[in-house]
């Protein structure tokens, strides 16, 4: 199977939406004016693709020098364990540079997952949640 990477090339909306449901990602799926915005504002974007199909996803807002934060990282369930993650996680690194660090919130689903792919866990971080 051959799996296409792309880089800052953003899927329509309804691709992303699709490709979120099926990765059990939470996000406001039944919002696409939402969705459609936060890719707007977003950076950097690495996307997997089989043939025409959205099968993963990484979408990062960075400054390219000191920090990137990855605040949606999915992968169409169908397509796991096919090292399409590490992937898209290198690509990500490869275009922030080494001297960039790589933040990201994890689903408690998804924790034994990222120190996998050589993610730290770290214990000094806090949060204002959204409240929408």
């Amino acid at each position: 199977m051959e799996i296409t990477y792309k880089l800052n090339t953003t899927p329509v909306t309804e691709a992303i939406i699709d490709l979120y449901k099926s990765s059990g990602i939470n996000r406001s799926t039944d919002d696409k004016k939402r969705i459609a915005k936060m890719y707007a504002n977003s950076n950097l974007i690495v996307t997997a693709w089989h043939n025409d199909k959205l099968v993963g996803i990484s979408r990062s807002l960075t400054d390219l020098c000191c920090c990137c934060y990855l605040p949606d990282f999915a992968i169409r369930h169908e397509y796991r364990n096919l090292g399409i993650g590490k992937k898209l996680i290198a690509l990500t690194r490869e275009k922030v540079g080494n001297q960039t660090m790589l933040l990201l919130l994890s689903a408690p689903s998804a924790m034994e997952y990222y120190p996998k792919i050589n993610f730290q866990k770290v214990k000094n971080g806090f949060i204002i949640n959204r409240t929408t």
